[in-house]
């Protein structure tokens, strides 16, 4: 059994993407505007026929992909491998803040998914273990998942399913809350994935 489909979607806005602060592990709550992110979504994201939603852990995945469940019909269930990025002490801080005490170090962490921000972990970690719950899936499950994550993981997690050299995995924009990836397979092209959208979302 092998997925034909993935779809990489972001949670809706929370209060901490209100605020401008860094959320990484910190469990922050959708706002009322998220929450209305995620309804809108519904009916563009129930064109896919997902057979199943796996969603993170932190709060702000797993009410984002309840209320596509719920709304849709599809068997939901959770994996902390598909938690954001580890931000470490960065955790809960504005960017003028990272940026005060750790000069360049943001953009350094912008442009290296190599590189580790202070007792947190490098998006190529965040990669490898998002891509063992796709892999799992691949060996149970068939048609099409969608996977209820964050904008780091997501970004890191096309860059790896892709094989781009890790290098051009910052070329890749973010994506916006509620916006979603899909990566699809060819049957002629065997298990390689491909992108047919990046960042792609109702507006509204």
């Amino acid at each position: 059994m092998t997925l034909s489909r993935l779809v990489l979607w972001r949670h809706g806005e929370t209060d901490y993407n209100a605020a401008g602060r860094m959320q990484g592990h910190l469990d922050s709550v959708l706002t009322d505007v998220g929450r209305k992110q995620a309804q809108f979504a519904v009916p563009a994201l129930a064109r896919f026929s997902a057979d199943l939603i796996v969603a993170s852990d932190l709060k702000r995945a797993t009410d984002t992909a309840t209320i596509f469940a719920e709304a849709a019909g599809v068997p939901l269930r959770f994996d902390k491998r598909l938690r954001e990025t580890h931000l470490g002490l960065w955790q809960g801080m504005t960017g003028p803040q990272v940026d005060e005490q750790w000069p360049g170090a943001r953009q350094l962490w912008q442009t290296d998914p190599a590189w580790t921000p202070p007792g947190g972990e490098a998006r190529v970690e965040v990669a490898a273990r998002a891509a063992e719950v796709v892999a799992e899936l691949d060996e149970s499950a068939e048609g099409t998942a969608v996977l209820a994550a964050h904008g780091g993981l997501i970004t890191a997690l096309t860059g790896h399913l892709l094989e781009l050299p890790v290098a051009a995995w910052a070329k890749l924009g973010g994506i916006g809350n509620c916006h979603w990836v899909v990566l699809a397979r060819r049957a002629s092209s065997g298990l390689a994935w491909r992108l047919i959208a990046y960042n792609a979302g109702i507006t509204g």
